[in-house]
């Protein structure tokens, strides 16, 4: 990829729109994060990032900061701006109308309404048009709508939290807490940025968790102290709808989603009168809740980024059936012995061929616990 004689600039200068973005990481849902930046040359003009879903996007807040400065800028963008009319008008009429000259782009838009068409429109009005600067960072930032409107799947996260043996509950079941509180902590900002978080009622029944955000507002960015932080949507997977009308998952604020295969109409009706959302789906081949067709239906609601909070059984499904696209394992510096409960149920795993490969993203210490990420490798995909 070229980025032409001034590459260093265009480099640095969509860094910054990429830092921006991410100041959107835990508010934006469904929409994607998006900064904008406005420059003459070194000059910056203006700044701008999308905030929140029906709040103007990154290229409208940058062309208000700059004002008539705009004109004859380039503009810096991580995503293809939209050509299209959603919650606002589009961003590409937007920058015409500021009369930008040229247009830098991080990656276009997987949207198959913008893809390209974006772009197309800037070229057409005689805008130069640059794109691939930075595409790598400009995509991490929203891995959730990329797959969704790519492939109409959510972004899977699988957290997990063991002992060093790899242990996640003893055989009685107990298991509070495996990790320290910087660990606990560390999974409340991915629980923030996530639009939904998948548990099984198995954990549900053991456990009773809230599955919520308890960040105050004045930790995230996009926030002042005075604003509610976005609660994802919380999923129980109840193949046969055992889950407890007063969990306590149903009675904090926020959305719960129970995914069933029963079709009895009074536990229905008291599931839905417990404050829960009960959508009734195919069976897999092992009678359980077709978790794939789980996470079709959610990307179908705009759900982006999932976060499946589970145990062994469902975190097994989820990766034998290779719907999972990362994994983030803390890992407590602690034993737990050969009776406690292990990490996964993985069937049919018997030989040293039918091994899972990993790949390792990350491995950083979070207080005294480790924090590894890792997707899937090749051939586990």
């Amino acid at each position: 990829m070229s980025v032409g004689p001034d590459g260093q600039l265009a480099l640095m200068l969509m860094a910054r729109a990429a830092q921006l973005a991410e100041r959107g990481l835990y508010t934006t849902d469904p929409n994607p994060r998006v900064g904008c930046v406005l420059a003459h040359g070194e000059r910056v003009v203006g700044e701008g990032w999308h905030r929140r879903a029906g709040e103007p996007h990154a290229e409208r807040v940058a062309i208000d900061a700059a004002g008539a400065a705009a004109r004859g800028a380039t503009a810096y963008v991580t995503l293809e701006p939209c050509c299209h009319h959603g919650r606002t008008p589009p961003c590409t009429d937007a920058l015409l109308d500021a009369g930008v000259s040229r247009v830098v782009v991080g990656m276009e838009d997987p949207n198959p309404i913008v893809h390209g068409r974006g772009l197309e429109r800037m070229r057409a009005a005689g805008v130069e048009v640059q794109t691939g600067i930075l595409e790598g960072p400009c995509r991490t930032l929203n891995p959730g709508f990329d797959k969704r409107m790519s492939a109409g799947m959510p972004f899977v996260r699988l957290k997990l939290a063991a002992s060093l043996d790899g242990r996640t509950a003893m055989a009685s079941g107990e298991s509070r807490w495996i990790t320290s509180d910087a660990a606990r902590t560390d999974v409340q900002w991915l629980r923030a940025r996530s639009s939904a978080i998948v548990t099984g009622v198995g954990t549900l029944l053991a456990d009773d968790p809230s599955l919520n955000v308890r960040l105050p507002p004045a930790l995230i960015p996009a926030l002042t102290p005075d604003e509610p932080v976005r609660q994802p949507l919380r999923v129980v997977v109840d193949s046969h709808l055992r889950t407890p009308l007063d969990a306590r998952l149903l009675r904090l604020p926020g959305a719960t989603l129970i995914a069933t295969l029963s079709n009895d109409p009074r536990r229905i009706a008291a599931a839905t009168s417990a404050g829960a959302e009960v959508w009734v789906g195919p069976a897999d081949g092992s009678g359980r809740v077709d978790l794939e067709a789980l996470l079709r239906y959610l990307a179908e609601r705009e759900i982006n980024e999932v976060l499946i909070e589970a145990g062994p059984t469902l975190a097994g499904t989820a990766v034998q059936r290779r719907l999972v696209d990362e994994i983030v394992l803390y890992l407590a510096p602690h034993l737990m012995g050969s009776a406690a409960r292990g990490l996964f149920e993985l069937e049919g795993v018997s030989r040293m061929a039918d091994r899972l490969p990993l790949e390792l993203i990350d491995v950083r210490a979070v207080g005294p616990d480790l924090r590894l990420r890792v997707r899937p490798g090749d051939g586990a995909r």
